[in-house]
């Protein structure tokens, strides 16, 4: 298991629990507290005890976004007119950490324990459910700083609120609550404790772990694709899906009356 200075990790009841550890900066993350968190999914990937990932943050906030303090934010006086490449700041930092969140053969949830900013929300919104404690502030304040939403906020925010509303949102820079966000579809459950996620990933735990991958994967292509796409897609999920032990588990089980005890196989 690797060592982590900006977060935490530890595997529980099939369960890697990842927490973000920068309370003192709202769990803003620098350059190296990304990587880590990709690393850590990585690793919760390879695990073979794990069935599903539940990420948090240590403190008042669960992720505030970028840490303007880390130099790869910086402006620099001396080039480009004062300015600093942030599409640099995307491409090898912010895209693979939402990537490698959404691509993730694990269910990933996330346990927003405090307010989510930035592009915390980007965060937050790439993990398969989600899962806030009540009263939450979700805030897109890039227009505050002269800036557009990135990660991939656009494209989730724009699908899930409409056009108008998602102007409004992110160029006005107002929060939406987790009520808010559970109303448009984009929270999955409101509890006063965070950790009601950790009983979501023991429900998780008893499916099958090929049967989540390939249902994550065909929902996430389905977004993205034609009708007839999805239903290409969806037969050859269930071609491979049918000829795998976890469904021969499955269908015994069913028709045992017994709970399945499903291996991945």
């Amino acid at each position: 298991m690797g060592s982590f200075k900006f977060l935490t990790y530890k595997e529980e009841n099939r369960t890697a629990l990842i927490t973000i550890n920068r309370p003192e900066v709202y769990n803003a993350l620098n350059a190296d507290a990304k990587m880590e968190i990709v690393q850590a999914i990585r690793e919760a990937n390879k695990s073979p005890d794990v069935r599903s990932i539940v990420l948090t943050g240590e403190g008042k906030a669960f992720c505030t976004g970028q840490d303007l303090n880390d130099r790869s934010v910086q402006v620099n006086s001396g080039a480009n007119n004062g300015g600093v490449d942030l599409g640099n700041t995307l491409q090898t930092e912010w895209n693979p950490l939402v990537n490698a969140i959404r691509e993730s053969n694990k269910i990933v949830i996330a346990a927003v324990n405090g307010v989510c900013a930035g592009a915390g929300i980007s965060v937050a919104i790439a993990c398969d459910m989600i899962v806030s404690k009540p009263g939450v502030k979700f805030m897109g304040a890039f227009s505050k700083l002269g800036l557009a939403p990135d990660a991939g906020s656009t494209y989730i925010f724009s699908r899930a609120l409409g056009y108008h509303k998602t102007m409004e949102f992110f160029l006005l820079g107002k929060p939406l609550t987790a009520e808010e966000m559970e109303a448009a579809g984009l929270i999955n459950k409101i509890d006063e404790d965070a950790a009601q996620a950790m009983l979501l990933a023991l429900e998780l735990a008893k499916l099958s772990p090929l049967s989540s991958s390939m249902i994550k994967k065909n929902i996430k292509a389905a977004l993205d694709s034609s009708f007839a796409g999805s239903m290409e897609r969806e037969t050859y999920a269930q071609r491979f899906l049918g000829n795998s032990a976890d469904y021969k588990e499955g269908l015994s089980a069913f028709l045992s009356k017994r709970e399945p005890n499903f291996t991945g196989n």
